[in-house]
């Protein structure tokens, strides 16, 4: 899930009210110019993609330019967006037609706020063209309003499990089949520790970590909030949430040496044998030793997680299958726990001047080579029926068992609010030393609704 945005509560109301000057985001600007297929007419056209991050290579990049251009006779330019400033700029930039970027790239999380209030473009009469029940279904969720689709899925990751096979056979413990199983085996490790390493957890799990511990919400069948009428309710307090919210308390005091104030960032630090603690121009800033049997992370953590090789003259990590294994966090009934997914959603802004060449760059990302390509990417397709392009080994398949199961943040016009602001980090912060989980989630629950809805 996209989590970095600079969004307080109070820019959030600001963009409602900006948005809501789209009109709704069904209705798209007259098209008074040809068809989107007059490559002649098109020559002089052209339009904006703004993708988020690096993660879209630049093969792929390249792609997309070329086949716009084959296709319908426009160019595509391509404009990469911070996660850091994205949600700024998308409020200052989708209510103005001269400035609007055409087709946009935002976190899944994101899509709610905008989606509600108006942002994009009514897709749903391309729904099916573009992977209509095959597309991932909590994606489309998050994209749709009262039934209509205003954007859909553009890439999938998923997290799960990525343990030490020697730290839990020196443990005694065996692979785990069910939610309890594995709350028990990390438990039983922490309290074994065969090494006597100091602050050593069965499981590492960041104090402020809501990203990883909301599984063992949804596994219980609770959730962060839900629709009541044409309200959103938190529903921390909620009965089902609250036993998920007991076992996470459980695994902070016995299984978890995680600071309490640690969020879902680099767990893998403590898996490696050692490793080294970068700050963000790349530079060491501290060094960390093997302290963690067990961690959750997406699943292209995989490519921090090994031993320490040189490859074409490079410091690389190299998956050691003797040292290292992978599994879906199993649920209460055996099969992979729900776990939020993280990835991309896509849409046409409402307020495009070129909706119908926007509608053909949708079709090319939605086609089955593109779709295919972002697979083979290590990026999971929005359209499941392409999920077999990640691979077939071991990290693809349970990447792609996890994706199946997983789950998004409640599509409330407000989430984005609540993430910018940490209330979750700093509820979950609290949650092993609470003496009343049922009051402090009740707390917050109080805390959480009016944010919700924009109040």
């Amino acid at each position: 899930m996209k989590k970095k945005t600079m969004l307080s509560l109070a820019a959030t109301v600001a963009a409602s009210v900006a948005l809501t000057a789209c009109g709704g985001g069904s209705t798209a600007p007259a098209q008074t110019s040809p068809t989107a297929m007059d490559k002649e007419a098109n020559a002089s056209k052209s339009i904006t993609l703004w993708l988020a991050g690096g993660d879209t290579p630049d093969e792929l990049r390249t792609y997309l330019k070329d086949t716009f251009k084959e296709k319908t006779g426009a160019t595509l330019k391509i404009e990469e967006q911070g996660w850091g400033d994205l949600i700024t700029k998308m409020t200052t930039a989708l209510p103005d037609a001269n400035n609007t970027p055409d087709v946009v790239e935002m976190g899944n999380t994101q899509s709610p706020t905008f989606t509600n209030i108006g942002a994009f473009l009514d897709l749903s009469d391309m729904f099916d063209e573009l992977g209509g029940a095959d597309l991932i279904p909590s994606f489309v969720e998050a994209g749709s309003v009262d039934g209509a689709k205003f954007t859909l899925p553009y890439y999938a990751g998923s997290r799960y499990m990525f343990f030490r096979k020697d730290l839990w056979k020196e443990a005694g413990v065996e692979a785990p089949k069910t939610l309890d199983d594995f709350n028990s085996a990390v438990k039983t490790i922490t309290e074994k520790n065969p090494r006597e390493i100091k602050n050593f957890s069965g499981f590492f799990l960041g104090g402020q970590d809501w990203r990883n511990g909301v599984s063992w919400i949804y596994a219980n069948g609770g959730d962060l909030a839900k629709k009541d009428g044409d309200q959103w309710v938190s529903t921390l307090s909620d009965e089902n949430t609250l036993k998920g919210l007991e076992q996470l308390q459980a695994i902070y005091k016995d299984a978890s040496k995680a600071p309490s104030d640690a969020k879902d960032v680099t767990p893998w630090l403590y898996i490696n044998d050692a490793d080294q603690i970068l700050d963000e121009a790349g530079k060491p800033t501290g060094k960390t030793s093997l302290s963690a049997a067990t961690i959750m992370a997406p699943n292209w953590a995989r490519w921090s997680i090994g031993d320490m090789k040189k490859v074409d003259g490079k410091d690389t990590r190299v998956w050691n299958d003797d040292t290292f294994g992978i599994f879906a966090l199993p649920g209460n009934d055996g099969q992979p726990a729900p776990v939020l997914a993280g990835g991309s959603n896509i849409g046409i802004s409402a307020k495009s001047q070129n909706p119908e060449l926007s509608k053909e760059l949708l079709r090319i990302i939605f086609s089955e080579e593109y779709q295919n390509m972002l697979g083979k990417a290590g990026l999971g397709p929005g359209n499941l029926k392409y999920s077999s392009s990640l691979g077939d080994d071991q990290f693809a398949t349970t990447a792609i068992a996890a994706m199946k199961n997983s789950k998004l943040t409640p599509a409330a016009p407000g989430w984005a609010a609540v993430e910018t602001n940490q209330v979750l980090e700093e509820f979950f912060g609290k949650i092993e030393s609470a003496t009343d989980l049922k009051a402090l989630a009740a707390e917050y629950d109080a805390k959480i609704t009016p944010m919700l809805n924009l109040k």
